[in-house]
């Protein structure tokens, strides 16, 4: 049995009114979330204060995630963006949680060296159909080669088996890929980064708008708090993450954990507003996108 299946998927946590929350098993979640998640580990040990809910906290692959979020589940979620774009109209984006920043983005990975997407023929493995990373692809490869969605863990592997031309990696992989034998084709990060000048918006926390003003200051709190408490002492969260991740060289982690925790992560500010933005309209123009995101800011007003 692999490692990750043997560990607790769902998990409850604190007294209260429930929140139905879904995050992904990558090393920034787990990070962020490492508080509640080891409180709910051991609840007769935790003294942590949970703002008053019941959490029930479901960790997921992120291509489930936004499945199930555009299905209609969970209070909130951690999901892609490109995810988001596709339910604005029922959601807000919370302002803590979030991934995006400058040399984040995902690699597009190479089974030979030196090929580049260029023909119909050749097979490209994305990590969900509404993933960042897919939308990204989209974006600067349109129309490049045949698109075959498949779980993210499965890409590099398949691409090592020779069972596609491409693949679009995301997570620990992007620091292990050479060890694979495998070939870095782009930088779809850095794509971004030279069309826009923006940090590049990869994910983020957003709730239902059916929830109230003050429940979603009281959710960001207790995240807030989590995420707060795992960056000041880094280590402490390494038992939540190992549990969940495909790496488990506590290095690598680390690694992950540098690249897509930073200041935005703890408050997506108006910088991250308008990457947002920008992504919106980018996927707008070639008909990826929907409504226009919209911004928990306090509450006060939305």
């Amino acid at each position: 049995m692999n490692p990750i299946e043997s560990v607790p998927h769902e998990l409850r946590i604190g007294e209260g009114p429930e929140l139905h929350l879904g995050i992904s098993t990558c090393p920034n979640d787990t990070f962020a979330f490492s508080r509640l998640l080891d409180a709910a580990m051991q609840p007769g040990e935790s003294t942590l204060d949970t703002g008053g809910f019941t959490w029930r906290i479901e960790l997921l692959d992120i291509d489930e995630l936004n499945q199930r979020l555009l299905a209609g589940e969970f209070d909130l979620a951690k999901t892609s963006f490109h995810a988001a774009l596709l339910m604005a109209d029922q959601t807000r984006v919370l302002p803590v949680g979030s991934a995006l920043g400058f040399g984040v983005g995902p690699l597009l990975l190479a089974a030979r060296e030196g090929e580049k997407p260029q023909n119909p023929d050749q097979i490209t493995l994305c990590p969900g159909e509404h993933t960042t990373a897919h939308l990204l692809f989209r974006l600067f490869y349109p129309d490049s080669t045949s698109v075959r969605q498949v779980v993210f863990s499965e890409i590099m592997p398949a691409l090592q088996r020779g069972e596609a031309d491409f693949g679009v990696c995301i997570h620990e992989g992007r620091f292990t890929y050479a060890e694979s034998d495998l070939h870095l084709a782009a930088d779809l990060g850095n794509l971004w980064e030279n069309a826009t000048k923006r940090p590049l918006p990869l994910g983020g926390l957003v709730m239902r708008d059916r929830h109230a003003p003050a429940t979603m200051a009281a959710a960001c709190d207790v995240i807030g708090r989590s995420l707060k408490s795992a960056r000041q002492t880094p280590n402490s969260a390494l038992p939540a993450m190992r549990r969940y991740a495909q790496e488990m060289d506590d290095s690598v982690l680390m690694q992950h954990v540098e690249l897509y925790v930073n200041d935005w992560t703890e408050d997506l500010g108006s910088v991250g507003q308008d990457a947002l933005t920008t992504l919106s309209e980018m996927a707008q123009q070639v008909g990826l996108g929907a409504a226009k995101l919209r911004f928990f800011c306090g509450e006060t007003g939305i």
